[in-house]
């Protein structure tokens, strides 16, 4: 199997090359050597600090980043923990991994999981009991089901996504915990135990359950039952950060060569909160990788933390399996858990070898250039597990060219993610994104999901609908039922989201051309329409028109003119919502109900005004071409007409 080592051979030549403001090297502690795998190179503090040193600098360089930090524990002990870059740039404030406090985003998540293992191993919530019994409201059956903790767990309890005040700029416009997860219930899309799909909510409502069951809120039974066993002194979910820690939180950067951003309000907090520093991430992670327990402490015992770590919902193997909150990231035959963070400007990911008792944790402070720290982090610990745990499955096998092809040609064609909005108008995100798959030449695949390369993936089948990435570790797999694949994912997406074909009255590859021709015949006959009144009065010329056929027409311009300014409107609105995370919050439920008001009048209306002007102009004994475009006008005003009603734009609410 090809694995692309993106920089890995550029980077070890730059071995002893460090940033100026790298933290220096923490003294070696004397141990006996360790023995290497064969084709492995030995895993010591001094190997990894090197190969670290010369990998990050560049890579922070190359990709505008302005800082990061890397934590690696091995053997119940800290291995590396190693700051790169600035913490503050202006300031050119050094990132120190024992100090600097990193926004690790959804890796909060697995806080959280944990705290709720500890209430599960008390006796006080019962991971298959239905969720409500531990709520002051109610969430909705689904097929006469009730969600259950391990369906939350698991992001399978089959809610759609909730983004509204997911991040805002300011303490006094977030929402407190119970209101973010009250006030609207996402509606259950899916089937429970049936379809992952990555779920805030549903981790939010969990951090809920916990400040409920506990009696604590959320942010106190953080402090008093993780991190203070975990020493855990430079870590909290609060927000503003207490006083002792606001100083040494890092400043978070789209570019590194950009001003600082704004610290980051996470109203969702039990799923993406947690302010934290290297150090005290490598505590974590020993604790998980010693069955619950750190330095005398335990948070979990050894049975409970093997369950957390060890209960795989299959949905699609032999991809990666959602646990009970981790995830796996499986690589060379090494049983790996793990979860990836976001924030706007924060980037992380932690995982943990299982058998090889070591664990790696990176955040970078800054999105980069072109997205480039969603990458490296994956880049990172892939070549991370390249170097010290090499591969120990067996070779890829192959599938004969003809079968190859035929495979290929059943899995082409438009899909949904199935993570994602659904009963409101954030369905136009869910439909812009869909993944469109490729039939090549040759019986391999293409999948637009990018590689480090910033291309396409290619991807060639290596056992009957099971694909792997021809420049990286990840597998993709299919699900065929009588003879046609349904569902496909990867191994980086495949514990939280699977994609399924799109109905064609939702396929992308077919509504999208037919809107863009619509909207160009729309907007032709809306710019032409003053223009030929302007020529006619230039040369005196009268509208051979009377009546209610020159009602019709004028009527017709106008509705043109309208249907096109309504979808100005709503591109406006979802430009303004993607501009700026915080954006997407109650402060935009006017534009919202105007959108979806006015929307509705000019789609509505032009498409009836335009139906009348049809009639009007056969009726008329007008020529061929008035009868043409009348034709062509009515079927534009109803393919935009039917693209709202499938992108949600008529479901009127500010629930999102």
């Amino acid at each position: 199997m090809h694995k692309k080592r993106w920089l890995a051979a550029a980077f070890s030549a730059l071995a002893t090359v460090s940033l100026s403001a790298q933290t220096p090297a923490d003294p070696v502690v004397a141990s006996p050597p360790p023995m290497a795998e064969a084709g492995a190179v030995v895993l010591t503090k001094a190997d990894l600090d090197a190969w670290l040193d010369g990998y990050m600098p560049y890579a922070l360089a190359t990709g505008d980043i302005a800082g990061a930090v890397v934590a690696v524990v091995k053997d119940g002990q800290i291995l590396s923990e190693r700051g790169y870059g600035y913490s503050d740039v202006a300031a050119r404030r050094p990132v120190d991994p024992k100090t600097t406090l990193f926004r690790p985003g959804s890796v909060s998540k697995l806080f959280t999981w944990t705290a709720v293992m500890q209430l599960v191993e008390q006796g006080r919530i019962d991971l298959d009991a239905d969720v409500n019994q531990y709520l002051d409201f109610k969430i909705p059956e689904r097929d006469g089901k009730p969600v259950t903790m391990r369906q939350m767990m698991q992001h399978a309890a089959g809610f759609e996504e909730q983004v509204k005040d997911i991040l805002t700029h300011s303490a006094e416009t977030m929402p407190a915990l119970k209101t973010v997860v009250s006030r609207w219930v996402p509606k259950r899309v899916f089937a429970p135990d049936t379809t992952p799909a990555y779920s805030n909510y549903a981790t939010t409502l969990a951090g809920y359950v916990v400040q409920r069951v506990s009696g604590e809120s959320f942010d106190d039974y953080m402090d008093k039952h993780i991190f203070a066993p975990l020493d855990m002194r430079h870590s909290s979910f609060r927000q503003p950060l207490p006083s002792d820690l606001a100083p040494s939180m890092s400043k978070g950067y789209e570019l590194g060569s950009d001003e600082a951003k704004p610290f980051e309000f996470v109203a969702q907090a039990p799923a993406g909160a947690l302010s934290s520093t290297g150090e005290d991430m490598a505590h974590f992670m020993l604790a998980h990788l010693n069955n619950g327990e750190y330095d005398g402490h335990r948070i979990l015992r050894a049975d409970t933390a093997e369950k957390m770590h060890n209960s795989p919902l299959d949905i699609l193997p032999p991809l990666n399996r959602m646990e009970l909150g981790f995830f796996e990231t499986n690589l060379n035959g090494r049983e790996i858990i793990a979860h990836l963070g976001d924030t706007d400007y924060f980037h992380t990911s932690l995982h943990l070898l299982l058998k090889e008792n070591t664990g790696f944790y990176v955040s970078f402070n800054s999105a980069g250039k072109e997205g480039a720290a969603h990458q490296l982090r994956i880049a990172l610990f892939a070549d991370f597990v390249d170097r010290y745990f090499p591969d120990v499955t067996p070779k890829d096998g192959k599938v004969e060219e003809r079968t190859a092809k035929e495979h290929a040609a059943l899995i082409a064609g438009t899909w949904d993610g199935s993570r994602g909005s659904y009963s409101n108008f954030l369905a136009a995100a869910n439909f812009l994104t869909q993944m469109k798959v490729a039939a090549d030449d040759k019986g391999g695949i293409v999948v637009p999901f990018p590689g480090l390369n910033g291309k396409p993936r290619h991807w060639t089948e290596i056992a009957p609908f099971l694909w792997r990435d021809d420049d990286s570790h990840q597998r993709l797999a299919a699900k065929v039922v009588d003879g046609k694949v349904v569902r496909w994912s990867f191994d980086m997406v495949s514990p939280f989201t699977v994609f399924d074909r799109a109905p064609w009255y939702r396929d992308s590859a077919l509504v999208l051309p037919l809107l863009c021709a619509s909207l160009i015949a729309l907007l032709l006959t809306a710019i032409t329409w003053p223009i030929a009144a302007l020529v006619r009065r230039r040369y005196g010329a009268k509208l051979a028109l009377a009546g209610t056929s020159l009602a019709a027409f004028h009527w017709s311009r106008l509705a043109s003119t309208a249907i096109v300014a309504g979808v100005l409107v709503w591109t406006g609105v979802f430009v303004f919502l993607l501009k700026d995370v915080g954006n997407m919050s109650s402060s935009v439920d006017g534009l919202l109900w105007f959108a979806q008001l006015f929307g509705f009048v000019v789609f509505v209306g032009g498409f009836l005004a335009l139906l009348w002007n049809l009639v009007a102009v056969w009726r008329g004994g007008r020529r061929w071409p008035a009868k043409t475009w009348s034709i062509a006008l009515v079927l534009s005003a109803l393919v935009v007409l039917w693209t709202a009603l499938v992108l949600n734009l008529f479901r009127f609410g500010t629930n999102f």
